[in-house]
């Protein structure tokens, strides 16, 4: 006796297994035919060109807005709230892995009036350190991005939680620095014309040049898997991070070395 099935039932005039579905029923097809027809996706892959482009509008904003900082002479009482929003926006951006243009764009420009009035303090006490400061990071960069190119040395994973990690330590020391500042000059030391200052300072501009290689390893690995466009601004804000990391780092280290004439 042949079985039998709600679903599927054997039927086949030529002797062959066939399989046949059962009759849709006319709810079934009114679904079907009301249910939206496939559109290809609309966002397409990610670019090196897509992260050059944000990456210059990213620091062209930061840049635009600390010249803006340093012209007008903003104080502190603009450029630290103007940073406390940049942190916010930072924070949000890293952890949230948000590519949204407007929260990068904002915090370019949050940190850029920071960074002008801090680039306004040291040059008017050490006259030519920010033009130096510049050129230190845009050797730095260039210095890291040959050895990238080159394929002198490449992230690997461990590399990779050894750089977070420690990135994690040095601001939780400098955090604990600061709040020994309150209580005792200097604090740690961590932050004064010393030799344990130069060398916490060496420390982080070498950490500013393992993030750079991050960067870099994230976004030839984005382009090759590829991400969608969007995600060029989530590449463009950590370049700019790891720059702005750079330069105030750079900075204060020239400064312990340059006569405040």
């Amino acid at each position: 006796m042949e079985s039998r099935n709600p679903i599927f039932s054997r039927r086949g005039s030529t002797g062959q297994q066939q399989w046949t579905t059962a009759t849709p029923s006319v709810q079934q097809l009114d679904a079907m035919y009301g249910a939206p027809s496939y559109a290809p996706p609309t966002s397409r892959p990610m670019t090196i060109d897509d992260v050059v482009v944000r990456g210059f509008m990213t620091l062209g904003a930061l840049v635009v807005a600390a010249a803006v900082s340093w012209y007008m002479d903003f104080g502190a009482g603009i450029a630290i709230p103007a940073m406390l929003v940049g942190l916010v926006l930072g924070l949000i951006v890293s952890f949230k892995q948000s590519t949204n243009p407007a929260l990068i764009l904002g915090y370019a420009v949050c940190y850029g009036i920071a960074i002008g009035y801090i680039s306004h303090a040291y040059e008017t006490r050490f006259n030519g350190i920010v033009l130096q400061a510049v050129l230190g990071t845009m050797v730095a960069f260039g210095g890291t991005l040959a050895v990238y190119a080159l394929k002198i040395f490449r992230p690997t994973p461990k590399f990779t939680k050894y750089v977070i990690a420690a990135g994690f330590a040095f601001v939780g020391l400098a955090l604990l620095n600061m709040v020994a500042g309150f209580f005792v000059d200097g604090g740690l030391g961590l932050r004064t014309d010393s030799p344990i200052g130069w060398l916490f300072s060496v420390v982080a501009i070498l950490l500013g040049c393992f993030f750079l290689l991050l960067d870099f390893d994230q976004i030839e690995s984005g382009v090759r898997a590829g991400v969608p466009e969007r995600y060029s601004w989530l590449m463009a804000f950590g370049l700019t991070l790891s720059l702005v990391w750079l330069y105030l780092e750079i900075l204060r280290f020239i400064s312990y070395f340059t006569n405040n004439d």
